[in-house]
């Protein structure tokens, strides 16, 4: 598995199948601390997100995806619970807002207004303690 086949992955789900030309390539990738967790199926990766550190100390889960064909079988619940068991303290997202009761169902609270970013309609929220 390289670096690569991860960003084919995120540039399939989030460039291509939703439409969004936003710039994949952000510089944070590569910053100490990110974690890029992954579920490899037979021809690679099938679903992935990436886990920041924030200034703050929270911990920012981000590009969660899962390829279509690999949906439906509870694949980002199962990085998720990863996440949860292995980054003590806060956790912060960007949730579009049609999985909002999904990341509810996982322990996150909405934390902001409602916002648009791509086209998208995203909520902030916040999973664990200070600041939920």
């Amino acid at each position: 598995m390289t670096f690569h086949d991860l960003l084919r992955l995120r540039i399939d789900v989030f460039v291509v199948e939703q439409e969004c030309p936003y710039p994949e390539l952000d510089g944070r990738d590569t910053e100490p601390g990110t974690r890029h967790i992954w579920l490899e199926g037979a021809l690679g990766p099938v679903a992935y997100l990436r886990l920041l550190v924030e200034p703050d100390g929270a911990g920012r889960i981000g590009r969660v995806a899962t390829l279509p064909g690999a949906r439906g079988n509870g694949l980002a619940g199962v990085l998720l619970e990863h996440v949860h068991a292995t980054t003590p303290g806060r956790l912060v997202l960007d949730a579009q807002t049609y999985l909002a009761a999904w990341y509810a169902s996982l322990g996150y609270l909405p934390s902001g207004e409602e916002f648009e970013e791509d086209g998208i309609a995203h909520i902030p929220m916040t999973r664990g303690p200070a600041g939920d």
